[in-house]
């Protein structure tokens, strides 16, 4: 008889899906790029989750985020994150830090052994602050540049920050990382795809350019993105990853 892990252990193999039950993966960002990566990761088996976030599940999250529905709105994203997950995967083990990431938590965070860490922050700085402590420490992770206001999942690459093109954020990251003289490489999933420029004004009351004029979103590219992060980082964690 079939199991719930029959047809992984068919492609990764008995060892691969071991590997994968024993492996703890932190997960930053539960938004967009981050449920769709958390959704893949357990489905594959990985056999800890910890789920980093501090918001709230919102109305406009509801055209792209898999856990967002009518009945989680106004609801902890990673403890519904976490629930939905547990009505497919019970052998598992979810933490849930309802905190958003900057560097005062890598502390808190970082106090066990963290196989792999996906990084789908919004926040620049932080971002940066996760690269630096992970290349510092030699923890494998993965990070996610900017998704919104596109529509083409199909341009989703993943490579080196450096070599990154027609990425707004991706810019600014290489800028940080230069002036902070971060050194190592920085695998990034990205999109080539050149994005829209979103100028209508939603939000009159907004203090800042983003809440004022948030970014254009589609279900398709954080998704594909999300999914191309959980990809790398199980190949990474069973050693199949030919780009590491």
């Amino acid at each position: 008889m079939e199991q719930a892990d029959t047809r992984t252990t068919l492609l990764l193999g008995e060892a691969g899906v071991q590997k994968l039950k024993e492996s703890t993966v932190m997960i930053l960002g539960i938004g967009g790029v981050g449920s769709y990566c958390v959704e893949a990761l357990a489905r594959c088996g990985v056999g800890h989750l910890i789920l980093v976030d501090g918001d709230q599940v919102a109305p406009s999250n509801l055209n792209r985020q898999i856990m967002a529905v009518y009945d989680t709105i106004g609801k902890s994203k990673t403890q519904v994150m976490k629930q939905r997950i547990l009505q497919y995967q019970t052998d598992i083990e979810i933490e849930c830090i309802d905190l958003f990431y900057d560097a005062s938590l890598n502390a808190r965070l970082f106090d066990r052994p963290i196989d792999f860490v996906v990084d789908a922050i919004d926040t620049i700085t932080s971002k940066k602050d996760c690269i630096e402590y992970c290349l510092a420490h030699h923890i494998p992770f993965i990070s996610s540049m900017g998704m919104a206001n596109r529509m083409d999942p199909t341009k989703i690459e993943i490579m080196d920050l450096m070599k990154t093109t027609y990425d707004p954020l991706a810019k600014v990251m290489r800028q940080l990382i230069r002036k902070a003289k971060i050194k190592g490489k920085i695998p990034v999933v990205c999109s080539l795809e050149q994005p829209t420029v979103q100028t209508k004004i939603v939000n009159e009351d907004g203090k800042t350019r983003k809440q004022k004029m948030p970014p254009a979103s589609s279900p398709f590219v954080p998704a594909a993105a999300g999914l191309a992060c959980a990809s790398y980082a199980v190949r990474a964690l069973i050693g199949k990853d030919e780009k590491r």
